[in-house]
């Protein structure tokens, strides 16, 4: 019986053979996360289009919502909180708005700036959209043992702590700052 080998591990072969010289144990886990973003983001795409979205629009009306009553935030808190470009954003809230899932107005607070918020259609949308991504996402999960699910999120949170700058102590990203 054959030992089967997955993509990942026949580019290692590949590369053990024709340069021993150099560690290709990394391939192991950076490959292998690699693949699996690119499987993962196309079942997350099928509910995003199901909704009539993309990945971006998705993330938009998202952090909309999540950001409690009255669902709404300056279009450079949308950037950041997604990070994007305030260009990328603004083709973002467009079609949004054309859609008529979120709105704008100006700012009670920065008379130049200007507030998007969530219409009542896109709170139904998101609502929806948003607990159909759960339960895939779940599936998805699923795919793995509880045991081996809870280690994987502690090792992958654990990893991403050392890439990533912590965010300041006290930092509320439930919130709307206008």
């Amino acid at each position: 019986m054959t030992e089967y080998l997955d993509h990942v591990a026949r580019i290692q072969q590949a590369w053990s053979r024709e340069r021993p010289d150099l560690d290709v144990r990394p391939q192991g886990v950076i490959g292998r996360l690699h693949r699996l973003a690119g499987h993962l983001s196309e079942q997350l795409q099928v509910v995003y289009r199901r909704y009539g979205l993309g990945e971006g629009e998705f993330d938009v009306l998202a952090t909309l919502r999540r950001a409690g009553e009255p669902f709404e935030r300056a279009p450079g808190e949308l950037a950041a909180f997604t990070m994007v470009t305030t260009g990328a954003m603004t083709k973002r809230i467009d079609r949004l708005e054309r859609d008529g899932l979120v709105s704008r107005r100006p700012s009670t607070t920065d008379g130049r700036g200007r507030v998007v918020a969530l219409t009542e259609a896109g709170r139904k949308l998101i609502d929806q959209a948003f607990a159909e991504h759960m339960r895939n996402e779940r599936r998805l999960l699923d795919l793995l043992p509880p045991d081996d699910s809870a280690a994987l999120e502690h090792l992958l949170a654990t990893w991403l702590a050392a890439l990533e700058a912590p965010l300041p102590t006290g930092t509320d990203l439930s919130r709307p700052h206008d």
